[in-house]
């Protein structure tokens, strides 16, 4: 009876203990399934995240004009990012990215320059940085700066290249507005001080070498100010302009026109020949200056005429130096002014003079 009692409580030990197994596994599975639903769900969002990243990136790199790019040494193989299509003047897949197709969007006058850097990169490690104009499809030619470096394989040879472009045509265009700012003067267009001097010094360089003369003349409008006062400031740059522009109609390829201020504009005639009358090519100078200056400048509903005072300073025969010539001229102009409308001086002579009517 006891036998039968114990076999009995087994057999229920047994049937409870496999019911807790079976829950025990059912437990298990579900808490397995939950876990690969998390893991399921951590990476489907890791690659949302990547995804969103990536476009982001793409987006960055759109609107900073930058891309990437790579290429095999030994193929024609060439990778660009997104942006780069647009920097070339393609649209994204529109072609094939090649080195072959890089050379040819290349400005022509740049290819030797840009190849050499490659060549140099290649053979040195050194950084390749290189700016160059590409030629777009329709014509339009943009600005683009390179730069990248090598990358070996575990044999230290070199595979490829890899680096970044840049699209710099905006960058170099305020770079040049402002050089142009630094040495032009923004109403008129013409030279200013700085540019002055490099040229006057070129200029008398050039006369020591071939023997021959220059002149500079010093050019002040007379009653400019009450111009200014009277009719404003516009009307006065409208003078200004209107001068600047007859000034230099009667320049040839090798002389000079400047600004200098105000209303002061200076000529510099170069290559004037030796051994003819200073006072001759002077007054020669002087009157086709004012004739040219003579016609009224349209101010509203009026017509003015614009007197002017001229300076004339001649290289070598009034001094031998760039500063000392302009002191020269500077002071005959003062002299011509002082002397009435329309005059001019020679050097630091008062009778040779002329009076246009």
């Amino acid at each position: 009876m006891n036998f039968v009692w114990t076999h009995a409580a087994l057999g229920t030990m047994v049937i409870a203990l496999i019911i807790v197994l079976i829950c025990r596994e059912r437990l298990l599975r579900k808490q397995l399934a939950e876990h690969r639903a998390l893991i399921a769900s951590l990476s489907e969002r890791q690659t949302i995240y990547q995804d969103s990243d990536a476009e982001r990136f793409k987006r960055s790199q759109y609107f900073a004009r930058i891309g990437t790019w790579d290429w095999d040494v030994d193929t024609d193989r060439l990778y660009w990012s997104d942006a780069i299509y647009g920097m070339f003047g393609f649209k994204i897949g529109e072609v094939t990215p090649s080195y072959a197709l890089f050379c040819t969007c290349v400005h022509p006058d740049d290819r030797v320059k840009v190849r050499a850097g490659e060549l140099r990169c290649l053979e040195t490690g050194e950084n390749h940085d290189e700016e160059y104009r590409v030629i777009w499809p329709d014509g339009t030619i943009r600005w683009l700066r390179e730069t990248g470096n090598v990358v070996k394989n575990d044999h230290d040879e070199t595979i490829k290249m890899m680096g970044v472009v840049r699209d710099i045509t905006e960058e170099k265009a305020s770079a040049s507005y402002l050089q142009h700012l630094a040495h032009f003067d923004p109403l008129t267009g013409l030279p200013n001080r700085l540019v002055l001097e490099e040229r006057l010094s070129e200029a008398l360089e050039q006369a020591r070498i071939t023997a021959t003369r220059v002149a500079l003349v010093f050019v002040d409008l007379n009653g400019f100010k009450a111009i200014n006062d009277r009719y404003g400031h516009a009307a006065g740059d409208r003078v200004l302009v209107t001068t600047a522009t007859r000034l230099k109609k009667i320049l040839r390829s090798t002389d000079t026109v400047a600004r200098i201020g105000g209303d002061e504009f200076v000529v510099i005639l170069q290559g004037l020949p030796q051994g003819s009358s200073l006072q001759d090519e002077a007054r020669s100078i002087c009157q086709k200056i004012f004739v040219e200056l003579s016609p009224p400048v349209a101010i509203g509903n009026d017509q003015r005429h614009i007197g002017t005072s001229l300076g004339v300073a001649v290289f070598p025969d009034h001094a031998p130096s760039m500063d000392r010539l302009i002191h020269i001229a500077d002071l005959a102009m003062y002299e011509a002014k002082r002397s009435g409308n329309n005059q001019y001086r020679l050097g630091e002579q008062t009778l040779s003079h002329s009076r246009v009517e």
